[in-house]
């Protein structure tokens, strides 16, 4: 057969994990053996085989589909071919916008072979193409439903069916829906439980492990699968999740997380009324008794309460060199604070990432207010207060004489047109503009009043004390340099001119 090379096929080849209940049928290699046999046939130039074993149909994350379309934006392809329409996608939407859109407008032809749709063609089957891949979304949304009972169904009954477990678990080899404990494993945990009950807080059980190199979960699992170790420290967050775990205690805890829909793979956090709990599943690593004192002194922990100062600009500090947030170091002895650089923190093994950042707190703070005073004089300090729910009004009030004049100076507009009209005689009028002449003139002094106390802002502004709420609503964040510079970056366009 002659070789049609103005035809540059790409053969697209997908099988997701439930796809393996129809067998060989929609195997890889029933699928390449179908597409090959038709591209020969048909004469066509074939330039590439792109497959996605194991890859949902429900959404386009898939990295040999990107590839192939990357190709087609390139030229090396326009026409692409599929078993049948699902191969492409189950996702009703999307495949409307690759079949009817996205590839006529980089001139590609369509085929899904089985289903007889070929965009190249004026076919009844083409105009069938949106229902079937409606049909498809339908498929995918019914089996998502069917393996969500059957999981729920085996949580319900204590069954694992996560994906990896905790620290100190594994796989049971004869069951994967049951758990064993990791002799190496449980002992850090256990260590963590001890340590905690001995006295010892969150923070310094991080400490410990660290300085000690105690390897974490990543790091041990890396290993156990025969890749390069990498670099890794224990945090409070994790240690604080252990002493959490109930699994801990032989008690299968499951359905704590979700997926928000079978099209969008993002995990939500499930409130613990959710939570499918089945008692006595496995093997304990921690007793029910210890388990439970420790729940009882967790909320008597003070993290980062354990500050017995509440700094101004906390929260509000981050390292200009590598992004993190900056810290505020509880005052020692000395009446001192001082910053240090989170990252640099827990990094500080290798200075290469960053530099601790470890100013004088109270210097940073004084610089800070005196920057934000100095800006603020540089503009309208009535109109920025007010923006920040301040009590100065002093704009408010005075739009409020403006219009007040404003209806004066109309009133008079109209008593004037009534005299000439006859309907007022000129006394009236006289007298009654004498009067609104004068409140006129009074507003007039009150807004001259209002506009020389805002002069007077510069002495107000000296004196005036920055509250938490006020800062947070002007400023953004404040970046700390390595070599002290400071840039405070405001929430206010008009102000982000340091």
């Amino acid at each position: 057969m002659v070789m049609n090379l103005s035809d540059r096929v790409a053969i697209y080849i997908r099988l997701s994990k439930e796809d393996d209940n129809f067998g060989e049928s929609e195997s890889i290699q029933n699928q390449r053996l179908l597409l090959t046999k038709y591209v020969q046939e048909q004469g066509f130039s074939l330039v590439d085989i792109y497959i996605d074993d194991g890859y949902t149909g429900t959404n386009f994350d898939r990295p040999a589909f990107k590839r192939m379309l990357k190709d087609i934006e390139l030229g090396k392809i326009n026409v692409v071919v599929t078993k049948d329409l699902s191969r492409l996608s189950r996702d009703y939407i999307g495949t409307g916008e690759y079949v009817e859109k996205w590839f006529p407008a980089h001139g590609v032809r369509y085929i899904a072979l089985t289903d007889a749709i070929d965009t190249a063609i004026d076919s009844a089957n083409n105009d069938i193409a949106p229902f079937k891949a409606i049909l498809n979304d339908m498929y995918a949304k019914d089996l998502s439903k069917k393996i969500r009972t059957a999981l729920k169904t085996m949580q319900m009954e204590g069954k694992w069916v996560g994906g990896c477990p905790p620290l100190g678990y594994e796989v049971d080899s004869n069951d994967k829906n049951h758990l064993v404990i990791n002799e190496r494993e449980s002992e850090i945990v256990k260590r963590i439980f001890d340590l905690f009950i001995n006295g010892n807080k969150i923070n310094q059980i991080k400490n410990i492990l660290n300085n000690e190199r105690v390897p974490t979960f990543y790091m041990m699992r890396n290993r156990e699968n025969g890749k390069r170790n990498i670099y890794g420290c224990w945090s409070s967050t994790t240690i604080k999740k252990i002493l959490q775990n109930r699994l801990y205690t032989g008690d299968m805890v499951q359905n704590r997380r979700s997926r928000v829909s079978y099209k969008y793979r993002k995990i939500i956090c499930n409130p613990r009324e959710q939570w499918i709990i089945k008692e006595n599943t496995h093997e304990a690593i921690i007793n029910r008794k210890t388990f439970i004192k420790v729940q009882e002194l967790l909320p008597k922990q003070r993290q980062k309460s354990d500050k017995k100062d509440i700094f101004l600009l906390d929260g509000l500090l981050k390292c200009a060199d590598c992004g993190n947030n900056i810290g505020i170091k509880a005052r020692r002895a000395n009446g001192k604070a001082t910053t240090v650089c989170n990252y640099y923190r827990q990094h500080r093994s290798d200075e290469t990432l960053c530099t601790s950042h470890g100013f004088d707190y109270d210097t940073i703070e004084k610089g800070v207010l005196e920057t934000i005073k100095r800006e603020l004089l540089m503009l309208n300090f009535d109109e920025v207060m007010d923006k920040v729910n301040t009590n100065y009004d002093m704009n408010d009030n005075i739009k409020k004489l403006e219009r007040e004049i404003t209806d004066i100076k109309i009133n008079i507009d109209n008593m004037y047109i009534d005299k000439i009209s006859n309907k007022i005689s000129e006394e009236m009028y006289d007298r009654i503009y004498v009067k609104l002449s004068s409140d006129i003139l009074n507003k007039e002094r009150k807004i001259d009043s209002i506009k020389k106390k805002n002069k007077c802002d510069i002495e107000i502004l000296n004196n005036y004390k920055l509250d938490r709420k006020a800062l947070l609503k002007l400023v953004k964040y404040i970046a700390i340099h390595h070599d002290g510079n400071i840039d405070v970056h405001f929430n206010f366009k008009k102000l982000n001119i340091i």
